[in-house]
C-alpha cells in the first residue's frame, strides 16, 4: 500500500482541548482502519508542526477523504505528502533517460 506522511498543526479549538487529543487519535486510527488503511506511526513534534503521522492507505482518494473528514472536525489542519520507499525511489530514478 502507498505511504503518506501528514504534517499536522492543532487549530485553536484543538489546542484548547488538547487533553482530549488521545481519544481523538484513537478515533482517527479507527477511521483510517475503516477506510482500509492504517495509521502506522504517530509523533508529537517540536518546531513548525505539532504532530506527524505515517499512514498506509489503498490510494490517494482514501487519504484525501481521511484528511477532509479529520479537518472537518475542527481540531487539526493537515499537510499530506505521498512518500516513496527506497525501492520505489531507485526504480523511479533508474527509469530516467
Amino acid at each position: 500500500m502507498p505511504t503518506y506522511i501528514s504534517l499536522i498543526n492543532w487549530t485553536d479549538q484543538g489546542i484548547k482541548n488538547v487533553k482530549d487529543s488521545p481519544p481523538r487519535l484513537d478515533a482517527a486510527k479507527k477511521m483510517m482502519m475503516d477506510m482500509g488503511g492504517q495509521l502506522k506511526g504517530f509523533y508529537l513534534t517540536m518546531g513548525s508542526y505539532d504532530l506527524v503521522t505515517i499512514i498506509e492507505a489503498p490510494n490517494d482518494e482514501t487519504v484525501a477523504k481521511f484528511a477532509l473528514k479529520l479537518g472537518s472536525l475542527g481540531n487539526v489542519r493537515t499537510t499530506t505528502l505521498k512518500a516513496f520507499t527506497e525501492d520505489e525511489y531507485r526504480k523511479i530514478v533508474g527509469a530516467l533517460p
